[in-house]
């Protein structure tokens, strides 16, 4: 069973997800590949995953840096799993651009180079925005790219967190 629960933030109604045990999804309502990662049959229920996410979003919408992360379960290939991994490493007011993430991934591989845009591409399916902080990665000029949550949110996000980069 998948568990749902929604989320009122200052930018949108949040779409939280489950397995029962830990958080699978975090969505804009609304935003491109929203639930994509949700299967039904869902119920809507106030999980104690959920209460640990309400608590981490509650602190960062308050302008605060959380000190634990809810327990996360990607269902995703290997190579997201990876972009993900380093995503979760950008800290809180910084950014990384998809071309600084595809070198990272490339070194880690063993390859010689990688996609920049493949990297775009599984930013952008990123099942738990915000807390896997797919908004802190910019384009290689520093631009609001590619958010599928929308740019005003992801401007908002950065402007959030002090905007360093």
């Amino acid at each position: 069973m998948n568990y749902i629960y929604k989320y009122i933030s200052p930018i949108g109604i949040i779409t939280l997800s489950s397995n029962g045990t830990a958080l699978t999804g975090l969505w804009f309502d609304g935003q491109k590949y929203f639930a994509q990662t949700l299967s039904e049959p869902y119920e809507e229920n106030l999980l104690p995953v959920f209460e640990d996410t309400i608590k981490w979003l509650d602190i960062y919408f308050s302008g605060e840096i959380p000190d634990f992360t809810p327990e996360l379960y990607v269902h995703s290939t290997p190579f997201r799993k990876a972009v993900y991994d380093i995503l979760l490493t950008i800290p809180y007011g910084h950014t990384i651009t998809y071309g600084e993430i595809a070198a990272n991934l490339s070194h880690q591989m063993g390859k010689k180079k990688m996609s920049a845009q493949a990297v775009g591409g599984a930013v952008g399916h990123n099942p738990i925005s915000i807390i896997i902080p797919c908004h802190r990665v910019v384009g290689v000029d520093g631009s609001l790219t590619g958010y599928a949550g929308g740019i005003d949110r992801k401007r908002f996000l950065l402007e959030l967190e002090g905007g360093n980069s």
